[in-house]
């Protein structure tokens, strides 16, 4: 009986440090850890610091989304990379938190510390480190039917493109919109835009823009315009982005009645966006304008606001309105167009 017991015991203990061998290398790491100023803690795995905003995936509420400034103390493991607010970049073993500071081990950045509203984003984009440029873009499309007493069919088209490094910036948009009411067209205009930002320090950024436009039924058979700007951009937060620009513009225009003519003016522009009202929708404004300096009367505005709001995966609907006002249309025609859409597109 003793003979089998001891190999017996040492088969099972044998067995039991095999065991523990494998289960206990393969076990759950420890989830990161944050510390909120109102005393709570939060459990779960940091994704991302961006805006102002630390992504933590949850398992009891799923992702979720605190302010940088709301937590005191936070660690995570895991190599990550730091891009601090004077543009410092480092790469350290984990993120780690104390008192609101962020502490750094790695000894690549010039200080031991820094305090957390120092620290811009973790793990940037290649465009962020200044190498390359990010692409992105929506091309969009409203269509709508009508059959009946009056057949109509409305055909409304967009598309913006921009390229952002570090150091500059290339816009491009295009818009276009066609309409028939019982096969006879009341509606048919385009514009497209170009524009190259360069930035400066701070804030500022010079840039040129160039235009070209066509709407038949306000008598506009080419209206095109080319100048340099100064812009600056006031905020750039997801809750609300702001940026303006003036400059000069030479502006020429050929109608299909009125006298042609050409002219300097003052060219303006604003942008604005917010994620307000939810964090995947966004409310936005752009809005553009020139005055002829030659004759002061003269002034031609186009404002388009709206919301827009995710479908699926990168399709998103939009809700906007869109004014456009030209004083120099012949009296016969309405000063100010009026349209309002529902589109839905796609975003890069």
């Amino acid at each position: 009986m003793a003979h089998t017991f001891f190999p017996v015991a040492r088969l099972t203990m044998a067995l039991t440090a095999l065991v523990a061998g494998l289960v206990v290398p393969g076990a759950a790491a420890a989830p990161d850890e944050l510390v909120l100023k109102n005393g709570s803690r939060i459990f779960g795995t940091v994704k991302g610091i961006r805006d102002g905003v630390v992504t933590v995936e949850t398992e009891f509420a799923g992702s979720l989304k605190i302010k940088q400034d709301r937590i005191v103390s936070l660690q995570s493991d895991g190599p990550v990379v730091l891009k601090l607010a004077d543009g410092e970049v480092v790469t350290e073993p984990g993120l780690t938190v104390t008192g609101e500071q962020l502490v750094l081990t790695s000894g690549d950045a010039p200080a031991g510390s820094y305090a957390l509203r120092d620290l811009a984003l973790s793990d940037p984009e290649p465009w962020e480190l200044g190498r390359g440029y990010r692409w992105t873009g929506q091309a969009s499309a409203a269509l709508g039917l009508q059959r009946g007493n009056t057949d109509t069919d409305e055909f409304d088209y967009r598309v913006d493109s921009v390229w952002r490094s570090l150091q500059d910036r290339y816009t491009t948009r295009l818009n276009g919109e066609i309409d028939e009411a019982n096969g006879v067209k009341n509606a048919e205009n385009w514009s497209v835009l170009a524009k190259y930002d360069r930035f400066l320090e701070g804030p500022l950024y010079w840039g040129v823009n160039v235009s070209a436009e066509q709407d038949n039924f306000a008598d506009l058979d080419l209206r095109y315009y080319l100048g340099p700007y100064m812009g600056r951009q006031f905020y750039e937060q997801p809750v609300f982005t702001l940026s303006g620009e003036a400059g000069l513009v030479y502006v020429d225009e050929d109608f299909i009645m009125a006298e042609d003519q050409d002219y300097v003016g003052a060219n303006w522009s604003v942008d604005a966006s917010s994620n307000y009202l939810n964090g995947n929708s966004l409310l936005y404004l752009k809005h553009t304008g020139i005055w002829n300096l030659d004759e002061t009367d003269n002034l031609v505005l186009n404002l388009v606001m709206g919301l827009s709001f995710p479908l699926l995966l990168n399709i998103e609907g939009a809700a906007e309105v869109q004014l456009t006002y030209d004083s120099a249309v012949p009296g016969e025609l309405d000063e100010l167009d009026q349209s309002y859409r529902f589109r839905i597109g796609y975003t890069w």
